[in-house]
């Protein structure tokens, strides 16, 4: 959550449906992951990066997500908009699926 946008506009996709706020979005994910077992390892791959102008860009690429126990390893897709905001680079928008 370190890279997200500390802002109740930060925007979190996913197959819920779009939720608001980093407080909001932290509390599900821990809702969601509870343990350690359950969070495992993620694991990103960017496909394509998409410079919008020169405080926007748009990141697309796949995630997956290994566990070592008897929970299923997931993977899926996602969209993420980058925007600089107080000197700092910031995900502003997470679709994730």
């Amino acid at each position: 959550m370190e890279s997200y946008w500390k802002s109740d506009s930060l925007q979190f996709i996913g197959n819920r449906g779009v939720n608001y706020g980093w407080q909001t979005i932290l509390d599900n994910y821990k809702k969601s992951y509870s343990t350690p077992e359950e969070m495992g390892t993620l694991k990103f791959e960017n496909v394509s990066v998409q410079q919008i102008d020169v405080s926007t860009v748009f990141v697309m690429g796949k995630w997956s997500l290994e566990r070592d126990t008897v929970l299923a390893n997931l993977k899926g897709h996602y969209s993420l908009l980058w925007q600089r905001k107080n000197g700092e680079w910031v995900i502003i928008a997470d679709h994730s699926s």
